[in-house]
């Protein structure tokens, strides 16, 4: 199995998740979700963690945390080694309770944290245990909605102040900004992730390679090697181009979903290039995808295409 990568900084965002071992519930009860909800808290005053944004399920959870100190291996030691310590006594079991090690995803705060939010929020509605977010009691979300008080651990400001600056407004339109996707299609934003690690812009990726990962040379690490730079949408598009001269609008399909996929560019800034709006980007690239998985000999062509790119992965 490859190793995880690991990009810890001060003032980093990342997604973390964690599974129960073999797919199993690690929370049971009421008093475990409080219990871990109070391993939450002790990490922010510790080791200085914030959390914006947390769901916790029946074998996995969902935390949005910020790092000022740069410490996301020993914040994670403390919440799931406490917690398993915690349900180890209570159940008079040993061993591990959560699957490995848990997963973090680095992410650029401005671009993604709203969408991560929204995504975190829509678990329960997704897997149908609810069908609206507010009735599901073990998620942060009634506390962005102001049906209840946010716990002094829980930061909702960063988030809220993106969508106005009072507080009853910010919370009436952040609730309308999830509701909206209610009963829709909804592609997950971590599909974007790069390396299993990343989740950012192109100009972001960029800077964080360049800046902490110059030392990390070890190719046998997956991520590593995907977090080269990627083609640029001018790239891309010009070998589409060449390689679907006959069928310009085939070619511009192909070229939306390589981009959306590939490039890193923001869905706006492609929406621009394509001269369609931004979840056009990410509705056309994802039809595209499915005509893929039904289509070997396209597959095949488009193989060939991400080979000269020197595009990795799927």
């Amino acid at each position: 199995m490859s190793r995880p990568l690991r990009i810890e900084y001060p003032g980093a965002f990342y997604h973390v998740t964690s599974r129960g071992n073999e797919q199993k519930d690690v929370f049971k009860s009421q008093r475990d979700r409080e219990k871990f909800l109070e391993y939450l808290a002790s990490a922010t005053e510790r080791y200085g963690a914030v959390i914006h944004a947390y769901c916790l399920m029946s074998n996995h959870f969902h935390l949005l945390m910020e790092t000022p100190e740069g410490n996301l291996s020993q914040i994670m030691r403390h919440i799931n080694g406490a917690y398993t310590i915690y349900f180890n006594i209570k159940r008079k079991r040993a061993g591990h309770l959560f699957q490995g090690r848990f997963k973090a995803i680095l992410v650029e705060a401005d671009e993604y944290l709203t969408e991560l939010s929204r995504y975190i929020h829509l678990n329960p509605v997704r897997i149908g245990i609810v069908e609206k977010p507010e009735e599901y009691q073990w998620s942060s979300y009634r506390s962005y909605t102001g049906h209840n008080n946010p716990p002094e651990w829980l930061r909702t400001g960063f988030i809220l102040g993106c969508f106005a600056q009072q507080a009853t407004d910010a919370q009436k339109k952040y609730r309308t900004f999830v509701e909206d996707r209610l009963g829709k299609e909804y592609e997950s934003p971590l599909n974007g992730t790069i390396g299993a690690s990343i989740l950012g812009s192109a100009t972001f990726i960029e800077e964080i390679s360049a800046t902490y990962l110059q030392e990390k040379v070890d190719g046998n690490i997956p991520a590593l090697r995907q977090l080269t730079k990627r083609p640029t949408p001018a790239e891309i598009i010009k070998e589409v181009i060449a390689g679907f001269a006959d069928d310009e609008k085939l070619a511009r399909r192909v070229s939306i979903h390589l981009c959306h996929k590939h490039s890193g560019q923001r869905l706006r800034e492609l929406g621009e290039q394509f001269e369609v709006r931004d979840t056009a980007i990410s509705e056309a690239s994802r039809r595209f995808a499915r005509e893929l998985e039904s289509d070997e000999k396209l597959r095949g062509m488009v193989s060939r295409l991400k080979g000269r790119l020197k595009i990795c992965g799927m």
